[in-house]
């Protein structure tokens, strides 16, 4: 084997054999997952931060219901100033309707009648918050956006 070759050969083989800068490497080929991983945790967070907000605001129009009674624009301005998330509505709009407790959450009844168990209907309130989060990155497998909605009910009579 020529000389020039062989140099070449043993200069390779030391090189590869060599760990020097390993670290540097696979530093450089985590980083970004590691950063990928980081985004999509922080997405995820501030995703479910809003849902709890969506929650606590239509908890908080039920509450004034039932405090100062039903005032369909009142228990709006209450729910979209429950909480400092921009986007959030009250959708659907408050409603009051009349209904016996069930096991299962209130049955729809006529106001003033019986319910099953002998007591008379009571009155109540939904009130509904809605906003749509969007996604900081596009997930393949995900929509780019979620809408959330909750609603809260309260006894006022």
């Amino acid at each position: 084997m020529p000389k020039p070759l062989r140099e070449t050969l043993e200069r390779a083989r030391s090189a590869f054999a060599s760990i020097d800068g390993l670290a540097g490497i696979e530093f450089g080929l985590l980083v970004p997952i590691l950063l990928m991983l980081t985004l999509c945790t922080v997405d995820l967070g501030v995703a479910a931060y809003d849902a709890m907000q969506v929650e606590n605001a239509a908890q908080a129009g039920s509450e004034y219901a039932a405090v100062h009674g039903y005032n369909s624009a009142s228990i709006s301005s209450v729910i979209t100033s429950a909480t400092s998330l921009s986007g959030l509505t009250a959708s659907p709009a408050p409603t009051e309707f009349c209904g016996c407790p069930s096991g299962s959450g209130i049955t729809t009844a006529t106001c003033g009648s019986t319910c099953s168990d002998g007591s008379m209907t009571g009155t109540y309130v939904t009130a509904s918050a809605t906003a749509t989060y969007t996604t900081l990155i596009h997930y393949p497998m995900l929509p780019a956006s979620f809408t959330f909605v909750n609603a809260a009910t309260a006894r006022i009579q």
